[in-house]
């Protein structure tokens, strides 16, 4: 019997006044899956990034997340709905002055009473846990490091940190690797993906990328967007220069 995507868009626009951000989605994703957005800018990727975490509601259409409606969810279900999401910002979204572990701890704050995340500020909670996700990445030894004095790769792995205690069933990653230099990309991506799967195999992973050739060699399935439509919806090994020249084309002159 075939189980309900994980993720699924129906007929979903969003409209920022004027302006169609995505027009008509149609989308379904499997458990397990590694899926890449890939258009160019303003194609809509992280508009469907934010309609996939449910930090922004369709115009029209319907958005479901471990077959449920987001639009049909009161704010407190949909906010404990929304646990089941790690999401990986460009930005990293870490507290610059706080320590290390104080922003790992954060993937904690969805299940944790108020009470707890006070508490945690004075006496942090739970080191175990953030000391052994912190280790996987490679920085066991920086658990009370003031986080604004780390490096950039550094404070990446901070914020994976953080999804993987916050243990989703779905990571989204909004262009991961548009803030490091060409020869990082890839242990970025490897850095992700690893992440995602040490949470597990059932685990999703969604991330929008420029590069395309970063695209096919960690993710097994890429969604082309351009102009708020879906151009094409492939396997990895099946994008070739036929779909990425049709995606990439300047607009015709009028």
């Amino acid at each position: 019997m075939a189980t309900s995507p994980v993720l699924r868009l129906d007929s979903v626009s969003c409209w920022f006044g004027s302006v169609a951000a995505l027009s008509s989605v149609n989308l379904a994703i499997a458990a397990g899956e590694r899926v890449a957005l890939v258009g160019p800018s303003g194609a809509g990727k992280s508009t469907l990034l934010s309609l996939l975490n449910g930090s922004l509601m369709p115009t029209e259409g319907e958005v479901w997340v471990l077959a449920r409606s987001l639009n049909k969810l009161s704010g407190q279900s949909r906010r404990k709905l929304q646990r089941q999401i790690g999401t990986v910002y460009q930005q990293h979204n870490l507290v610059a002055n706080l320590s290390v572990i104080h922003n790992v701890n954060a993937g904690h704050l969805g299940r944790w009473p108020l009470w707890k995340a006070v508490v945690s500020l004075i006496w942090p909670q739970q080191v175990l846990v953030a000391q052994q996700a912190l280790t996987q990445l490679g920085l066991g030894d920086k658990l009370y490091a003031r986080t604004e004095r780390l490096s950039g790769g550094q404070q990446q792995r901070v914020a994976l940190a953080r999804v993987m205690v916050q243990n989703p069933a779905i990571v989204l990653a909004d262009e991961p690797v548009a803030s490091v230099d060409p020869a990082r990309s890839h242990n970025v991506m490897q850095l992700l993906c690893d992440s995602v799967r040490q949470l597990g195999q059932d685990r999703t992973l969604v991330v929008s990328l420029h590069d395309v050739a970063l695209a096919k060699a960690y993710c097994d399935r890429i969604i082309g967007l351009r102009q708020g439509q879906i151009q094409f919806d492939l396997p990895s090994a099946a994008v070739g220069e036929q779909q990425l020249t049709r995606l990439y084309a300047l607009e015709d002159a009028a």
